[in-house]
């Protein structure tokens, strides 16, 4: 029989570990997880910023981020982000 994992029970899981973020806007975030709460509101370390634009893909370095947790689209557990996707 398989087993059932609840959302919030995968990203716990995803704690310490790389995450690429896809936000309701133009802008993808990849970083570390440091923690999380019940309204997904993420706090990553080792940001990277990615904003989609016409010309490209423009990339800004962050450290410490907080991310809303409704403004969140999609969560990709071991994504390396936009520019690599593309490869």
């Amino acid at each position: 029989m398989a087993s059932t994992i609840l959302p919030l029970e995968l990203i716990d899981r995803c704690i310490g570990s790389k995450i690429w973020v896809i936000m309701k806007s133009d802008r993808e975030f990849t970083g570390t997880l440091m923690g999380f709460d019940d309204f997904v509101n993420m706090v990553l370390t080792d940001v990277t910023e990615y904003q989609v634009t016409e010309d490209g893909i423009v990339s800004n370095s962050l450290g410490k981020t907080l991310l809303n947790g409704s403004n969140i689209a999609m969560l990709i557990p071991g994504g390396e982000g936009p520019e690599k996707a593309e490869s």
